[in-house]
Parts: C-alpha cells; structure tokens; sequence
C-alpha cells in the first residue's frame, strides 16, 4: 500500500523529518540503513522477487537514494508495466531527480490502469501545480475532489493553489472544509486563519486560535499570529 506520508508528499516529507529530534532521526537512518543491508542480503537470494525489490527501494527512498530506488522501479514496471506502487514512487523519486516529465509519464499511466487512484490524481495535480501548469493543475484537484468529496488534505491543496492565485474567498472556503473534515490538523487551522488575516476578517482569524489552544496548543507558540490579529 502506498504511505501516505510520502504523498501529501511529495513536498512535506520535510516537514516531518525537520521537526524531528537530531538524535531521533540519526537513529530512524541507521535502522533504515540496516533494513536496507538486510533487504539487499535477501534479494541477493531471490533477485527476480517483485515484492523485495519493492522493499529495497523503500528503504532507498527513505534514505534519499534517489537513483538506486528508480533502478528497482524500473526493473519492477519492466516485469509489471501495472504496478501500482512502482507507479506512483517511481513518480516521485522521478521528481526528486527533475524530471518531471517522466514523473508526469508515470503518473498518467498509474490514471490509465486505475483512474479511481487517489493519489495518481493527488500527484498529477501538484505536479501539474509545480510546472505552472495552473489550469491542469486546478481542473485535476477539481476533478480529485468531485471523486474523493470527503479527502480534507485535496480540500486544502486546491486551498493552497487558490491562496497562490490570491483567490481568497474560495481559498478561506476550502481551508474551512479541510477543517472540518479534519479538525485536529494544526497546519489547516493555521492556513485557514492566514487567509482570514489576509482578507482582513481579524476577529474570525482570532477565534481559529483560541480553538487550537482549547486543543492544546500553547498560547506562546501563536503569539506572532495573535498579534497580526490586533
């Protein structure tokens, strides 16, 4: 099954590591390094298996090894044109490499063997979104959500194209939907309120933080968005 970590990814891997402990993650890389050792050691014994190659490229993946985990991909769609998580990651190791047309490629043939894949659709769009190809971008997000109506993360990516193209109105809309399809998400709460604050309505903006600290976010922390709120 495709992580969704990755996904919502193909851009917020970041966030998630950066925020991340240094201990932690130096001890995250050295299990993932040791995974890999022990996935290569296996696939040594049965270098025609699918699912091990697939395995092994996951561990390049989350070690950033870009060009060994297309390798595995390449070798898995060579013998399995269809499938589908070879698809989509061999999409986005494509975009970490810039090249973005094969990642298009990718993503178009994932749509055409399953055109109800959500995240086929999800990265179209934002690659779609990163080649300034703004229409496609919008009708492929539009098209995500007519298919997946209840999805609060395309909800808030086709907030965050709106919000580019200084849409506010629809763009505080969709926030407002990703909210409340997913009212824990800090991070949509705090686009939702800086879009607010961008259309001037300072008073809702400001009722958007006392709910994140009713959740449990310190006051503190949202001092500098308070205070755009005066």
């Amino acid at each position: 099954m495709i992580r969704k970590k990755i996904i919502i990814t193909g851009t917020c891997l970041w966030v998630f590591t950066s925020y991340m402990p240094l201990t932690a993650q130096k001890i995250d890389r050295q299990a993932a390094r040791d995974s890999l050792k022990a996935a290569v050691e296996v696939l040594s014994y049965h270098p025609d298996s699918i699912n091990l190659r697939l395995r092994k490229a996951s561990w390049n993946v989350e070690l950033e090894q870009w060009e060994f985990a297309k390798e595995e991909y390449d070798y898995v769609l060579r013998n399995d044109p269809r499938n589908l998580d070879a698809l989509y990651y061999r999409a986005f190791v494509n975009q970490k490499l810039h090249r973005n047309g094969f990642a298009r490629l990718d993503y178009e043939n994932l749509l055409k063997y399953y055109p109800g894949s959500f995240e086929g659709q999800l990265g179209l769009a934002l690659l779609n979104e990163k080649d300034n190809r703004r229409t496609e971008a919008l009708d492929q997000i539009n098209e995500t959500l007519n298919n997946f109506p209840d999805s609060a993360v395309a909800w808030a990516i086709r907030a965050g194209m709106e919000k580019k193209r200084k849409m506010y109105d629809v763009a505080e809309y969709d926030y407002a939907e990703a909210v409340r399809l997913d009212p824990h998400n800090q991070d949509y709460r705090l686009s939702l309120v800086d879009v607010q604050i961008l259309m001037g309505k300072k008073d809702a903006a400001r009722k958007e933080l006392d709910i994140l600290v009713r959740q449990g976010l310190h006051k503190a922390a949202l001092k500098d968005w308070y205070d755009k709120c005066k």
